[in-house]
């Protein structure tokens, strides 16, 4: 396990990360947390290197333990119209906005970010296996959104969203092959590619 550690102890300080952004439907969601410097949750890495079970058992310890956390989504018409780098940083700041503290500084996942309220922040790639604040960010966003299209996914079992959450897998392109596209898919993405529309003829 990567070990996490903290930017800026001295700082009331807020990691922020989303999840969804690579996604086919469904919003991108972000999730900015401040955690104590008593924080403790050895178990806490990547999201993206947890299962689901872990993500899920983590999700109320991280809650628990923050000094503040707030979970929000930008849907699919908003990122077909403002592009997906936007609405990614768009639901990083509504997140922010949600904290009932206001951070002094803010670290983010990735490499680009817009300024919030004018608060001093640091890109750090991969900063979700570096840094605790991210690391937790990062498991809310992502069972937050996967809670999402679980839900739509009883509206729509065609895309199999309960089981790909809206990511672009092959069984999922095949579904919008057969059935069109939902409400829900980003028409700004491509949804089929070139090969599969090859394959029609």
């Amino acid at each position: 396990m990567i070990p996490l550690k903290r930017q800026f102890s001295e700082f009331i300080e807020a990691g922020t990360d989303e999840a969804g952004r690579g996604c086919l439907a469904g919003p991108v969601t972000a999730a900015a947390v401040i955690l104590p410097e008593s924080f403790a949750l050895p178990e806490l890495n990547d999201s993206k290197k947890l299962n689901d079970a872990q993500r899920y058992a983590l999700r109320p310890l991280i809650e628990k333990q923050a000094l503040s956390w707030a979970v929000s989504h930008i849907y699919q018409e908003e990122i077909d119209e403002i592009n997906i780098l936007n609405a990614s940083i768009k639901a990083m700041h509504l997140a922010l906005a949600q904290l009932n503290l206001m951070p002094e500084f803010i670290t983010v996942d990735g490499n680009k970010f817009h300024s919030y309220k004018k608060i001093p922040h640091e890109c750090i790639i991969k900063g979700d296996g570096k840094f605790l604040n991210i690391a937790a960010a990062s498991v809310l966003a992502k069972t937050y959104r996967d809670d999402y299209m679980k839900q739509l996914d009883a509206q729509f079992p065609v895309y199999q969203w309960k089981k790909n959450k809206g990511y672009p897998t092959k069984a999922h392109r095949r579904a919008i092959q057969q059935y069109g596209s939902s409400p829900h898919h980003r028409q700004s993405f491509q949804l089929i590619p070139k090969q599969l529309k090859l394959d029609l003829r």
